[in-house]
């Protein structure tokens, strides 16, 4: 049997997309579907945002790419954007989310190492989050389908239950840098962590000099009612890293930090070369100028609660499907008393609807931000079928 000649380490399911128009996806055959997957958590514009459209081809016929070795005009501009609008003071454009989190990595690392403090560079990370696919990112999660056949792992990184803070104070040594933590677990499940918990690791970092780091590649970017999650928590991180939506479908992260945090971040430490390209941050300023206002993510929170309150009023009538919903803005998680990845399926072929399973039984109901009352209808009108029609597999136990 010969390989395929995109590598086969997806197992890709039969739904083609060719074009999409706002919240809906159409396949190669002509089948309309449901978007309420988002790329997992990327188009948070929908699929044909005139203004992102616009500013990608205005772009794309001025300037694409030049090296990180001139002057950029266009990466200046959206840092400053940036700076002005979280608690950052400087960022680091990147590709990707993985590349963000690589990047607060080092940041954090380098912290230490310009103190002279070179012994200090391990963090504690916790359990059943996702960071990326990197060596280094994976390294940092203690999933072990993401580390088998990839052995030895990077060393440098402690693994800790999630919520527990007497846990990661425990794990604290001479080694620890910071901690790294997703406010909300989003391949965990859309677990949220606890104000109490977030609040703890700062106290923390504040009393031993450490740098708590922020992974919000997946909450971040208005997904959550907020520009960042981090806002709802009355904390800030000292390092964090963003991307999915904040590119709205392009390519894109960044890692924020403040000033302190990055003084070991000088000339040669670190580099990129399609990092901070025009085209990447004329798609991030088209993003902001949508999301960036406290109009669109009020309405991101009263759309949030609406479809968190019509699928907690459904869920009531199959209690041996559901056990309830969780998360926050459009980040929201379906608890399942049954293994969602059957139903998630069945919703695709037989319903057209997408949404995404994770951890913990919980499918992913991350819609672009930009859907309204309709979208939500027709939601709510393919889930219903779809439980109605669906033959569970025995409970999860």
């Amino acid at each position: 049997m010969s390989i395929t000649p995109l590598m086969p380490v997806y197992p890709r399911c039969g739904v083609r997309p060719v074009r999409g128009e706002n919240c809906h996806l159409i396949s190669e055959d002509g089948t309309r579907y449901l978007d309420f997957a988002s790329g997992i958590a990327v188009n948070i514009l929908g699929h044909s945002h005139e203004h992102l459209i616009g500013a990608i081809q205005r772009q794309a016929a001025t300037l694409m790419h030049v090296s990180n070795l001139y002057g950029s005009p266009q990466g200046e501009h959206l840092a400053q954007r940036l700076v002005d609008l979280t608690f950052a003071d400087t960022v680091f454009f990147t590709n990707s989310g993985a590349e963000a989190v690589e990047c607060a990595i080092k940041t954090a690392r380098a912290y230490h190492s310009a103190a002279g403090n070179e012994h200090k560079y391990e963090l504690i990370t916790f359990k059943n989050a996702f960071h990326g696919r990197t060596m280094a990112t994976i390294s940092a999660s203690n999933q072990e389908k993401m580390h088998k056949g990839f052995l030895p792992l990077l060393e440098g990184f402690k693994y800790v239950d999630f919520n527990d803070l007497e846990g990661a104070k425990a794990a604290m040594g001479s080694k620890t840098a910071g901690f790294l933590v997703e406010p909300i677990q989003g391949e965990g499940g859309i677990r949220d962590a606890s104000d109490e918990f977030l609040q703890g690791l700062r106290a923390l970092c504040d009393e031993h000099d450490l740098m708590l780091i922020f992974d919000e590649v997946q909450c971040g970017v208005a997904r959550t009612g907020t520009l960042y999650a981090y806002e709802q928590y009355d904390l800030t991180p000292d390092i964090m890293a963003t991307a999915k939506g904040i590119g709205g479908g392009f390519p894109m992260g960044a890692c924020l930090a403040t000033e302190k945090a990055a003084r070991g971040m000088v000339a040669g430490t670190h580099g990129s070369t399609y990092g901070g390209n025009p085209l990447a941050m004329a798609a991030g300023e088209a993003v902001l100028d949508v999301v960036a206002n406290d109009e669109f993510l009020s309405d991101v929170r009263a759309k949030g609660e609406r479809l968190r309150g019509r699928i907690e009023q459904f869920i009531g009538d199959y209690p041996d499907l559901f056990i309830g919903v969780r998360g926050r803005g459009l980040m929201l998680g379906l608890m399942m008393k049954v293994e969602p990845r059957p139903f998630v399926a069945h919703m695709r072929d037989n319903h057209q609807l997408l949404t995404v399973s994770a951890g913990d039984n919980t499918v992913r109901v991350i819609p672009p931000l930009v859907i309204d009352d309709s979208h939500i209808d027709e939601f709510m009108e393919r889930l219903s079928a779809a439980a109605a029609s669906y033959a569970p597999e025995a409970p999860v136990t």
